[in-house]
C-alpha cells in the first residue's frame, strides 16, 4: 500500500510554517493516542502515521528532501523510528508544554504578576505626578533566601527525579515526561524547612512604592513596574506590577480624549444682550465673550487648553458650552417687568425658532387630518 502525503496525514498546505506542523501535529497526536481510543483498534495506527508524518516535517533537512524527492529523497529513513530523533524525543518536545516536560534540569518558576487600581484626580491624570502606594505581596524570605531551607541547611537533590524536575513514565511502546510531583519541577527538595516562611520561599509583605505618572493617562491605561510582581520561586524572577489608572469625576470638567468639556450658566439678559464671563481652566481662568442672542447649547472652543495625550499629538480643547438658567424666586417687580416684556414680544420676530416649530406642529396636524 502506497505511503500517504505526510501533509495530507497532518492536515496542513505545504508551506506551512513550522509552528503549524507543530500544532497540527499535536492536535492529530491528541486525538489518536491510543489511550484515548481503547476501542478503536486504528487508533494506534493513525497515530504512528502522524508520528512518522511529523519526525519529517518536523525537520527542516528532512523536510527539505521530502519536498523535492517525495518518499523517495528520505533514503529509506522516512518511516518512524529510524534515522532521526525517537519518538520519545519528539513526544516530549511537542507536548513539554503540556505535560511539564522539556529537557534539562529542575524548574525554577516566576512569580506571578499583580494589579493595582491608582485612583488619579483629574489635576494629576493631566499634568502627572508621582504617587506612594502600598502593595500587599509576596517577597523572598529574609530568613533563607528563597530556597525554602532552614538557616544552615540547603535543599537538597530531589531523589524521585534525580534533580531533572521531570519524570519520565512508560506506557506501552513511548515513554511519557511529566513534572516530578515531589518536587513540583524545581529539581529541589526541603528536608528542613524554614520556620517563618513554611518552606515555600516567600513570605507576605506589604511594600511601599513609588509611581510616576506621565503627563495625560486617562482611565485604562496601565503603568508597568518590571520585577514588582510577587517574587519567584526557587530562583524564578519576581513577576510585574501593573498599575492601573482610574481617573475621579470631576466637579466641573468631563474628558473625552483629549478634549475637556465643561457647561457654563448665564442669564437670559447675558444671552440675550451679550456680556464677558470668567471661565475655569486647568490653568486658571480665562475671559469668554459671549455675543449677543447666544442660544443655550452653544459650544465655545478654547484652544489648547484640553489634555496633551500622553503618547504624543497636540493638546486638546476645552469646549465649553453655555446653558441659559431660567430665573427663579422672582419679586413681584420683576414678574410685572417680565409680563411687560413677554407682551411685547407678542407678534414680533424675535423667537425665529419657536415660530418654526409651531408652523412645524400646525403643519403635522394638517396632514393628518387632509
Amino acid at each position: 500500500m502506497a505511503q500517504r502525503d505526510y501533509y495530507e496525514v497532518l492536515g496542513v498546505e505545504r508551506g506551512a510554517s513550522e509552528g503549524d506542523i507543530k500544532k497540527a501535529y499535536r492536535r492529530l497526536a491528541m486525538k489518536c493516542h491510543p489511550d484515548r481510543n481503547p476501542d478503536d483498534p486504528a487508533a494506534a495506527e493513525r497515530f504512528k502515521e502522524a508520528n512518522e508524518a511529523y519526525e519529517v516535517l518536523g525537520d527542516a533537512e528532512r523536510r527539505a528532501a521530502y519536498d523535492r524527492f517525495g518518499h523517495a529523497g528520505l533514503g529509506g529513513n522516512g518511516g518512524f523510528g529510524q534515522g532521526g530523533a525517537s519518538f520519545s524525543d519528539i513526544f516530549s518536545d511537542v507536548f513539554g508544554d503540556i505535560f511539564g516536560g522539556g529537557r534539562g534540569g529542575g524548574r525554577v518558576h516566576r512569580g506571578a504578576d499583580l494589579q493595582y487600581t491608582l485612583e488619579l484626580d483629574l489635576e494629576q491624570a493631566v499634568r502627572g505626578d508621582t504617587v506612594s502606594i502600598r502593595i500587599p505581596s509576596l517577597v523572598a524570605c529574609h530568613h533563607c533566601g528563597g530556597d525554602g531551607a532552614a538557616p544552615g541547611s540547603s535543599p537538597t537533590t530531589c531523589p524521585d527525579c534525580d534533580g531533572a524536575g521531570q519524570i519520565r513514565m512508560a506506557q506501552g511502546f513511548f515513554t511519557l515526561q511529566q513534572t516530578c510531583p515531589r518536587c513540583r519541577g524545581t529539581g529541589k527538595v526541603v528536608t528542613d524547612p524554614c520556620r517563618p516562611c513554611g518552606g515555600r520561599g516567600v513570605l507576605e509583605e506589604t511594600r511601599n512604592l513609588s509611581v510616576k505618572v506621565p503627563p495625560g493617562v486617562d482611565t485604562g491605561d496601565r503603568i508597568r513596574l518590571a520585577g514588582e510582581g510577587e517574587a519567584g520561586q526557587a530562583g524564578g524572577p519576581s513577576g510585574d506590577l501593573y498599575v492601573q489608572i482610574a481617573v475621579r469625576e470631576h466637579p466641573l470638567f468631563t474628558r473625552e480624549g483629549r478634549h475637556l468639556f465643561c457647561e457654563v450658566p448665564i442669564s437670559f439678559p447675558d444671552a440675550a444682550l451679550g456680556g464677558e464671563l470668567e471661565v475655569p481652566t486647568l490653568d486658571g481662568r480665562v475671559k469668554l465673550k459671549i455675543p449677543p442672542e447666544t442660544q443655550s447649547g452653544k459650544l465655545f472652543r478654547l484652544r489648547g487648553k484640553g489634555v496633551r495625550p500622553v503618547r504624543g499629538g497636540p493638546q486638546g480643547d476645552l469646549m465649553c458650552r453655555v446653558v441659559v438658567e431660567t430665573p427663579v424666586n422672582l419679586s413681584g417687580e420683576q414678574k410685572a417687568l417680565l409680563e411687560q416684556f413677554r407682551a411685547t414680544l407678542k407678534g414680533g420676530d424675535q423667537s425665529p425658532k419657536e415660530r418654526s416649530w409651531f408652523e412645524g406642529v400646525k403643519k403635522f396636524f394638517d396632514d393628518l387630518t387632509s
